[in-house]
């Protein structure tokens, strides 16, 4: 990747837009930021570093993640009547390495994050680290990888992306 085709404003701007199609439910848009290899990850305990051979939270490769969208945006899916909601708070997100070495652009993101549907209200925080590739012109999601601070909490069922 050319230093001059990804500035870091434009990768803090993607991070902060990925945020607003979720915010936005926009699933397929959201779901369109991925690349065909990529991944969403929400590790179980602190400083995981494999999803394969350690259990996780969430582990969803593109296939895991279009059935996801497909059954938030399903009108017979009677487990979002009323629809989950969510608000991405976000921290300005951290450019750790701009692509120049490895083609690889990585962030990191302070979050707070509010998932509500009916009466319930859940909230959690954390980081999110991003791996961008450039595909065409485009960034796309290789990894999105969210940590909450607290991993080892009960929880009960996230509906929504984080």
């Amino acid at each position: 990747m050319s230093p001059g085709n990804v500035t870091p404003d434009r990768l803090i701007d993607f991070v902060y837009d990925e945020a607003a199609t979720l915010d936005e439910m926009r699933w397929e848009d959201w779901l369109a930021l991925f690349h065909d290899d990529g991944r969403y990850w929400m590790p179980l305990e602190w400083q995981q570093e494999d999803p394969l051979l350690q259990p996780s939270l969430m582990y969803e490769d593109r296939l895991l993640l279009t059935v996801r969208v497909e059954r938030l945006s399903g009108e017979r899916t009677f487990s979002q009547k009323p629809k989950s909601r969510c608000h991405h708070l976000l921290e300005r997100p951290r450019v750790i390495s701009d692509g120049t070495e490895d083609g690889v652009c990585r962030l990191r993101t302070s979050f707070l994050y509010t998932e509500t549907r009916g009466d319930l209200l859940d909230r959690y925080s954390g980081w999110v680290s991003h791996e961008l590739v450039e595909v065409d012109g485009n960034l796309k999601i290789m990894l999105k990888r969210v940590d909450l601070i607290n991993f080892d909490a009960p929880f009960g069922n996230i509906q929504l992306f984080i």
